[in-house]
């Protein structure tokens, strides 16, 4: 395999090879990836403190994906802050995954610029196209599924809600997994082999979104999720990670770009039936109400 030259790369390289490595590595590899700045401005002695694993993993895992060292991984990590820092200050958002400081947090105009520069960094990122094949095998999946259950808890709850409300009205069998009143266990229990399963997690991961996942997969239900990373907790399980950059500002994600995603789903799985069966018409999309 060849040596990965950038961070894209990089992911793609620890997706094809964490069947390889050990939970230890792919604990350091997951870090790694969830936490970019840190591994570029830090020393590994450093990063091993703040993430309570050892340096050594971090040196094993990078001369497992075929580094000398740990410093020419590390040098991946360094090179968008290096391009950043000769470009204007909206390129340096885009690297700096749209997270940005307030200089007066009690500036409600100021929070509103910097949330709305933050989810146009957010969907740019989204409509460069480095997702449109797990999304369109995503969409191949609700095609070939009986029914399609969602699954999102915590601040990814509205997400998945909107999820399963759009494949309902685009003439799919859609089933929101809401936990209401403690029946989580009983909703996972009605997905059958032949159905699909959508989650949406971001971290903090839900435990009970995770646990959903496991049960799922293990009865052999085709698994799509929709995450920060292939390395989370459920991308791990899934057939299909649909990978999300959300922006985050003092520590609120948006949630605009996994809107888009959902809908791009919905949309996408409609246009694709009703070509095939020869009922698209304008009249139709102006009634789906989405």
């Amino acid at each position: 395999m060849a040596l990965p030259e950038n961070l894209a790369q990089l992911r793609d390289a620890i997706t094809a090879q964490q069947e390889q490595l050990t939970e230890r590595l792919r604990d350091a590899a997951r870090y790694l990836i969830d936490n970019p700045h840190e591994v570029a401005l830090t020393t590994v002695a450093e990063l091993g403190k703040r993430s309570n694993i050892a340096p050594s993993a971090y040196i094993r895992l990078a001369q497992a994906l075929g580094f000398a060292g740990y410093k020419d991984l590390q040098r991946l990590f360094r090179a968008p802050l290096q391009q950043a820092a000769d470009t204007h200050y909206s390129e340096r958002i885009r690297h700096y995954g749209g997270e940005k400081l307030l200089e007066d947090p009690s500036d409600v105009g100021g929070i509103l610029r910097e949330f709305s520069q933050a989810n146009i960094v957010s969907l740019e990122h989204l409509a460069e196209g480095g997702e449109q094949a797990n999304i369109e095998a995503a969409i191949a999946h609700l095609q070939a599924a009986r029914t399609t259950f969602v699954i999102g808890l915590r601040r990814a709850f509205p997400v998945a809600a909107y999820l399963s409300y759009a494949l309902s009205r685009v003439g799919r069998r859609s089933v929101h997994i809401s936990g209401a009143g403690g029946t989580l266990p009983e909703q996972i229990s009605a997905v059958a082999t032949d159905d699909l399963l959508i989650a949406v997690s971001f971290p903090p991961y839900a435990q009970d979104t995770i646990e959903a996942c496991r049960q799922a997969t293990e009865r052999g239900v085709k698994l799509v999720v929709i995450s920060d990373s292939v390395l989370s907790p459920i991308g791990q399980m899934a057939d299909t990670v649909i990978v999300v950059s959300d922006a985050e500002l003092l520590g609120f994600r948006s949630l605009t770009a996994s809107f888009c995603v959902a809908q791009t789903l919905a949309m996408g799985l409609a246009f694709r039936e009703w070509q095939i069966n020869g009922s698209l018409s304008h009249e139709r999309l102006e009634d789906i109400d989405c």
